[in-house]
């Protein structure tokens, strides 16, 4: 385990964010990214909360549906990761992971477009 602290933590996800491929950063739009220091139940390293925009219809005049949330735990990342350098690609690979589920990205197409 590497021990990264939170301010640090949040510098790599904000670098992932700002170096995320074309495909998934043109039109990303009402989407929350947020840290978490405590380790959810099971073994995630991220989770994606909200409706992928395959399965949204037309918002109407309701508008659009609350902000789809991105959550990246830092502790389960730190603790799979012997150095910062393998921090930084897991935050990468993470916040990938789980923005292209915004997208209705399948975990088989993420395997298959290089992005898992």
């Amino acid at each position: 385990m590497v021990e990264v602290d939170p301010d640090r933590f949040e510098e790599l996800v904000a670098a992932a964010l700002d170096e995320l491929p074309a495909p998934l950063a043109e039109g990303l739009e009402n989407v929350m990214v947020r840290i978490r220091t405590g380790r959810p139940t099971g073994s995630l390293l991220g989770l994606y909360e909200g409706i992928p925009l395959t399965e949204r219809g037309d918002y109407g005049a309701g508008g659009p549906p609350m902000p789809d949330r991105v959550t990246i735990y830092r502790l389960p990342i730190c603790s799979m990761c012997g150095t910062e350098e393998e921090v930084t690609e897991q935050v990468r690979i993470t916040v990938i992971h789980e923005l292209a589920h915004h997208y209705g990205i399948d975990d088989e197409r993420l395997h298959e477009l290089g992005w898992a």
